[in-house]
């Protein structure tokens, strides 16, 4: 169950609320009375835990699975441009000629 925060706009009461989803709000102040109980807006609190994304990814500051990741990168773009030398070389030898911008 969710906890919800109230606060009254009259005395200005502040109060957690531990209520099922589908409970109706709390509209009444239990300190003055008034009929101006609202709920407040909060940041939601959860926590990633087991073996997912964080622990493999962000945990070991670059080391594991995202700096592996990084080197795959890296080793995809040396083979681009090793690919791409071999085709400058025989940018002569293409149908549009060795002046083009796709060479």
């Amino acid at each position: 169950m969710p906890i919800y925060a109230y606060k009254c706009e009259s005395c200005g009461h502040a109060r957690d609320v531990l209520q099922k989803v589908s409970d109706a709000p709390l509209t009444t102040c239990p300190a003055c009375g008034a009929e101006t109980f609202r709920k407040q807006l909060t940041a939601a609190g959860f926590q990633l835990k087991g073996t997912g994304w964080y622990v493999t990814d962000f945990r070991n500051n670059g080391t594991g699975a995202a700096k592996a990741g990084a080197a795959a990168g890296a080793a995809a773009a040396t083979e681009s441009s090793a690919n791409s030398s071999s085709a400058d070389s025989g940018a002569a030898s293409t149908p549009c000629g060795a002046a083009c911008a796709c060479h």
